[in-house]
């Protein structure tokens, strides 16, 4: 099943247009980070690129390579920013309808601020 068509009135795209507000993290010329407002961890952050991109298979075929490298660059820096980085911290990115991405605009969450746990439980 393809994803859907990216749509300029997401709510990552608004927030990038400055149409809905964000508590801002760090910002460049490829990312926004912000702090999600429905936070599942102690810390848990959100990072988007500024390009229309619906999903990280998108991402991965028609960014370049430039904005790849500045967007994950952007992803370590704000962990960094966040204290995280010294004691650990979980990025993820949820791909399509199995993994239940909500917002089509490709975006990567950073969860820390506390032990996290194992990543999946295996099957039984």
């Amino acid at each position: 099943m393809n994803p859907p068509a990216y749509d300029p009135d997401n709510p990552f795209a608004k927030i990038l247009r400055g149409e809905i507000p964000c508590k801002k993290i760090h910002e460049d010329e490829h990312a926004l980070a912000f702090h999600d407002i429905r936070p599942q961890a102690p810390v848990h952050a959100l990072v988007i690129p500024k390009g229309a991109y619906v999903d990280m298979d998108d991402f991965g075929r028609r960014a370049p390579a430039a904005e790849i490298a500045g967007f994950f660059r952007a992803v370590a820096e704000v962990a960094r920013q966040l204290g995280l980085a010294a004691p650990g911290y979980r990025f993820l990115a949820n791909q399509g309808g199995h993994a239940h991405q909500e917002v089509f605009h490709f975006h990567v969450h950073i969860f820390g601020g506390r032990d996290l746990g194992g990543m999946i439980r295996r099957p039984e």
